[in-house]
């Protein structure tokens, strides 16, 4: 498999679930900007929407959508636990945790990266997003992961929103104490921390 990333957005998730599953791939680094790759190809000819993340599986078929994604990954090694059995109720809720991070939370965000988008728009925008951050605390609780005792798929995505808000807003999570140890914990796994030393500029 390959998978189309660029440092910093939101392929980190799927990037985390590979390593955390052990599957092999290859890291293919987009330019969004320039829509080309590192090896000078145009993205748009890969992923029409031209944004990451896009995994390419071995028969040539590419997949996008990063919430879609890694629930595929984690159907191709189900004895990791990383995705609940199709059709189990908590199935349904990991679904619903990951449209949650992605709508509410990842799409919520998006507004923050216009540098158009006035003061007050961006105070009235942060003080909403503050309220959904609220609610994904409350739903890990004592966890100490979103689903409770097991680490599943809709972790790097929320480990990946949670380091986007703080970059974004240029604060950290000291108002949500449950998330700021959710976000701690994950940074802790080793499959995060090689992503993210993978995706770390030379020199960094």
């Amino acid at each position: 498999m390959r998978l189309y990333y660029t440092p910093g957005a939101c392929s980190l998730s799927p990037h985390v679930t590979l390593r955390e599953l052990g599957l092999p791939f290859e890291l293919v680094k987009v330019d969004l900007r320039g829509k080309v790759t590192a090896g000078g190809v145009d993205f748009r000819t890969i992923s029409p929407a031209g944004y990451v993340p896009a995994l390419e599986l071995d028969d040539g078929t590419v997949m996008t959508e990063g919430a879609i994604m890694v629930q595929y990954l984690g159907e191709l090694k189900p004895e990791a636990g990383l995705v609940p059995a199709y059709g189990t109720p908590a199935r349904w809720q990991l679904m619903q945790w990951l449209h949650f991070v992605a709508t509410e939370l990842h799409k919520g965000m998006s507004p923050l990266y216009n540098a158009k988008a006035g003061a007050e728009y961006r105070a009235a925008l942060l003080d909403r997003l503050g309220g959904r951050l609220r609610v994904l605390e409350q739903r890990v609780g004592d966890g100490p992961y979103l689903m409770g005792a097991q680490f599943t798929v809709v972790d790097p995505y929320a480990f990946y929103v949670l380091r986007a808000w703080q970059a974004l807003s240029k604060g950290d999570l000291t108002a949500w104490p449950g998330l700021a140890a959710y976000y701690a914990r994950l940074g802790e796994r080793p499959s995060v921390q090689a992503a993210l030393a993978a995706e770390a500029p030379p020199g960094r």
